[in-house]
């Protein structure tokens, strides 16, 4: 890729992104692995947990983009801060939105669809700021373990678009430092996993830690909050679908700040969180 083109940095609860601009296709139709490692490399580049290039459904030929052509203007097009590609990031999708609705004048008042890897997401504008992403039926799967060094703990397997082993912990310094990957059965995720360690907090009241593939420990997660409630309510009881019940609301804390998650009746989960932009600028790296 040449050097000298605009980007547009932001966060939700300290998640952080570079979005790359390309709305026609034209700018970074071959984004590769370096570019995007450089961009979020700490010391060296912007620094991200990963990398949204924002295009069209109809200025790629993405599968995922495609298939969303007439239902969705825009795509997702993200990548974890090694470069991998990721289906889904609840945080990401949330900052896009605000990127959309502050660069690209989509109307607030309406949901606002927008193509994934992890199919359509439809997202709603709140009075306050916060933005709610629908993310979808979460699939619980098979129980499991994850450990650090010679600790180890039972978790359970949630995909919400992208794969997640939560555990519950008895203090959230028990996962160490979390410079390297948590030990996992690569049979269960041989694409890798996104780790959570949860302590409670209160009722409907829990925090994690989470180690992401491709990006390590980041400050926030939000397909992992949504795996954390669900794996949090399944522990207190509380399953779904269940038509005639209410909507299930947990706070779900991480160290960038607060999430509120929603598993509601006909089994959808909604994340609701804050997403800024902070800086822009043009990379010459």
């Amino acid at each position: 890729m040449s050097a000298g083109f605009p980007f547009v940095k932001g966060h939700g609860t300290e998640n952080d992104f570079v979005l790359l601009p390309d709305p026609d296709g034209t700018v970074h139709p071959d984004l590769d692995t370096a570019t995007v490692a450089a961009l979020c490399h700490r010391r060296a580049g912007i620094g991200a947990d990963g990398v949204i290039r924002v295009v069209r459904t109809d200025a790629t030929d993405d599968p995922a983009a495609f298939a969303a052509r007439g239902e969705a203007t825009w795509f997702m097009d993200y990548r974890n801060a090694d470069g991998s590609l990721s289906e889904m990031c609840g945080n990401g999708v949330r900052v896009l939105a605000r990127y959309l609705a502050d660069h690209e004048g989509v109307d607030t008042a309406a949901v606002l669809p927008i193509a994934t890897r992890d199919g359509v997401k439809r997202i709603t504008f709140g009075h306050d700021g916060g933005i709610t992403v629908d993310m979808g039926v979460p699939r619980v799967l098979e129980e499991t373990k994850v450990g650090v060094g010679p600790a180890t703990w039972p978790a359970l397997h949630v995909d919400m678009g992208n794969p997640h082993a939560v555990a519950f912990v008895d203090a959230l310094a028990d996962a160490g430092p979390l410079h390297d990957a948590p030990a996992y059965d690569p049979g269960s995720f041989p694409h890798g996993v996104n780790i959570e360690f949860v302590v409670r907090r209160a009722p409907a009241h829990v925090a994690f830690r989470v180690f992401e593939r491709g990006s390590g420990e980041t400050r926030s997660c939000g397909t992992g909050a949504c795996a954390v409630m669900v794996a949090a309510a399944l522990a207190d009881g509380l399953v779904r679908p269940l038509p005639d019940e209410p909507s299930l609301t947990y706070q779900v804390d991480v160290p960038g700040g607060e999430l509120m998650v929603t598993w509601t009746s006909d089994d959808h989960v909604l994340l609701t969180g804050p997403a800024v932009l902070v800086a822009s600028g043009t990379w010459n790296g």
